[in-house]
């Protein structure tokens, strides 16, 4: 389980260090950056997948992404009692990503480049990236060390050199998973690949979820939903088919799902009290069918290390969200859960659980922080300097 997400110079998240839970629940007004929040976790699952340059560019690059306030805050400017204003850089230009767990810790630094002639001179580079055992980096805790373009790994008392000439771009979780050579590198990657991540199923008249699509064994949700019928059909019969009738008559009383196979092409049906024959997943309303695909995401047979759900609530009518509490709360059991979300009764509803860990996000001079947590109530982080 993650217990801290650290986040410095992103868009509103100047210095944000997040304490994690089972079940976090991340709440705020718009404009709070809950949105950049959810960004920031998401472009460090990019680096498990070698992608976190090029997600930074369709950002608008490091320029855009950037923390556009001062480096520092005076006393006078925290009271009001002056403006806000420029000062000469002291620090370099760094936008910065990490998160520690019970066994591992990852940060990666991204900063412009040696100024060069060239097209691509804005284009953001990796400075460092370090991965260490335990809850906080310590020069006795580190396990893998890059700076710039040379990696090393420890071996006991001793450094052994992976490589040096791991390209600017290229981030070593990608490119240097190796079991024999470097088992932490290979471990954290998959860690990080297991991630899941969904965010506004489409429920439109011409979303997949409402084809008939051939069915495959799907014990993972596509982010998409086009697979709702095979990933309902897999939990029915190699997950927990008792939480899935369940979790269906806990939203539509007296209702039945079944999935109809066609020539080996799958489609949801769903029978509801009084009607003469279940409905088809194109008859479906928007809340019933984003519904239907929340249960197939929630209780899949292969949980995730993580799971990060943005604005569940979307579409769902408010009956529905305290059924969605319960169905998240189960899958909490089992997964890291956090959850982005405005709707106040789906919120009320998850605080009641137990294991839920809710943060509520505010601005203060433009910069997002967690309302009521003082600086010296955070959790302990420290990042990796340059050299």
């Amino acid at each position: 389980m993650l217990t801290t997400l650290a986040v410095a110079n992103y868009r509103s998240l100047r210095h944000l260090v997040v304490p994690l839970g089972q079940l976090n629940l991340l709440t705020g007004a718009n404009g709070s950056g809950k949105s950049n929040l959810y960004r920031a976790l998401r472009l460090l699952a990019e680096t498990a997948q070698g992608s976190v340059v090029s997600s930074l560019a369709r950002e608008g690059g490091l320029q855009s992404t950037l923390w556009a306030g001062p480096e520092r805050f005076s006393r006078g400017v925290k009271r009001g009692d002056h403006p806000v204003q420029g000062t000469v850089r002291q620090e370099v230009v760094s936008l910065r990503l990490g998160f520690s767990g019970e066994d591992f810790g990852y940060a990666i630094d991204l900063g412009l480049p040696t100024p060069r002639n060239s097209a691509f001179a804005l284009d953001p580079e990796i400075k460092r990236e370090c991965i260490w055992n335990g809850p906080l980096l310590r020069p006795a805790s580190l396990l893998v060390d890059r700076l710039g373009p040379t990696v090393k790994l420890r071996g006991g008392r001793d450094w052994t050199m992976l490589s040096t000439q791991l390209g600017t771009a290229d981030s070593m979780l990608a490119e240097l998973a190796d079991p024999e050579r470097a088992p932490e590198i290979l471990r954290l990657r998959e860690q990080i690949r297991s991630w899941r991540f969904y965010d506004h199923f489409r429920t439109d008249a011409e979303a997949p979820a409402r084809q008939p699509q051939v069915g495959t064994f799907t014990p993972v949700l596509g982010h998409d939903g086009r697979d709702l019928a095979a990933a309902l059909q897999t939990i029915r019969e190699v997950g927990d088919a008792e939480a899935l009738h369940e979790a269906v008559a806990d939203a539509f009383p007296g209702a039945e799902l079944s999935i109809a196979c066609d020539d080996g092409r799958f489609s949801v049906e769903l029978r509801q009290h009084g009607l003469l024959r279940p409905l088809k997943a194109a008859e479906l309303s928007d809340g019933t069918l984003r519904y239907l695909l929340w249960i197939a995401a929630l209780l899949t047979p292969r949980p995730p290390e993580l799971m990060v759900l943005n604005e569940p609530e979307t579409s769902l009518h408010p009956d529905l969200l305290a059924p969605l509490a319960r169905l998240i709360g189960r899958a909490a059991r089992h997964t890291q859960v956090w959850v982005v979300s405005h709707a106040s009764r789906l919120i009320a509803a998850l605080e009641q659980d137990p294991a839920c860990h809710p943060q509520h996000l505010e601005k203060e001079l433009g910069e997002t922080r967690i309302a009521g947590l003082r600086d010296l109530e955070a959790p302990a982080w420290h990042w990796p300097a340059r050299g």
